[in-house]
């Protein structure tokens, strides 16, 4: 008996942070959407009108548990308001819409004002060591940390059609991540489905590449080519923001996307 009880104090302990958490989430969106957030959504993030209301409500109530549980950090002299925070976390909430949960690994997000320098070393053939610096709009690393450059986030939110979303991106890769090291095979069910993603995506990027080998033009940005996390990050940003194109012009992909984010933004608006 003793062991008995012994073993359902273990998983009560195990359980009790998940309860907890979502006895928070519940306390959280049980209060109203700030109207000072609904002023900031209308004015930096358009493709929200865009949005069913139903889905509207859902991408609120996301964004009510992003701010609540995730720490924004201000870099390089960058200061933290409701205006950032609520500007990225609702670009990000577009990949939770249809998915539900959150984004599990992501501990912090990191808000530089531009684009931040990060320094790379690389070893060539013969030992040599190469070090650079990359100016980057935005980086996702497998422990947890979101780094976004700020005018970055504004750029891809203003133009809602382009095709281009460094939020999108990088929240990508986080829920890639939660799998293990991003490598393109985000959580998409279980079953015949993972084979079904695997052999899809593999061949829509063998495709892509094939393309850019012969310079020919195509939706996805040539980065998507860089390696299947990447493919895999840019192809979400074209999903979301240029979803009756990529439905046309690689409809395969299109479809897998819909699946892993279970929802079909081809139907919200007529969009190129």
């Amino acid at each position: 008996m003793g062991a008995v009880v012994g073993v359902v104090a273990f998983a009560g302990g195990l359980l009790a942070p998940t309860l907890l958490r979502l006895w928070r989430r519940r306390a959280v969106v049980a209060q109203p959407f700030p109207a000072a957030w609904r002023e900031i959504l209308r004015r930096r993030v358009p493709l929200v009108r865009e949005l069913p209301a139903a889905q509207q409500l859902r991408l609120k109530r996301h964004v009510q548990w992003l701010l609540a549980e995730v720490p924004f950090v201000g870099c390089a002299g960058m200061s933290i308001d409701d205006e950032v925070r609520v500007t990225i976390a609702a670009q990000a909430a577009l990949l939770l819409l249809g998915r539900g949960g959150s984004f599990g690994n992501v501990r912090e997000v990191l808000v530089y004002p531009g684009h931040f320098v990060v320094p790379r070393t690389a070893a060539a053939a013969d030992g040599t060591v190469h070090e650079s610096r990359d100016v980057l709009a935005g980086q996702s690393w497998d422990r947890g940390r979101v780094i976004l450059a700020w005018d970055a986030v504004l750029d891809g939110a203003a133009d809602p059609h382009d095709g281009a979303n460094v939020v999108i991106h990088e929240f990508a890769h986080q829920l890639d991540q939660d799998t293990g090291s991003a490598n393109g095979a985000p959580y998409v069910g279980r079953g015949t489905w993972p084979r079904e993603w695997a052999r899809t995506m593999n061949a829509e990027y063998d495709a892509l590449r094939l393309r850019l080998s012969r310079g020919e033009p195509g939706l996805l940005d040539p980065y998507a080519a860089t390696s299947p996390a990447e493919f895999f990050a840019v192809a979400s940003e074209v999903f979301f923001e240029r979803p009756d194109a990529l439905a046309r012009e690689r409809p395969a992909l299109y479809e897998q996307l819909r699946r892993c984010y279970r929802v079909d933004p081809a139907l919200w608006a007529p969009r190129g």
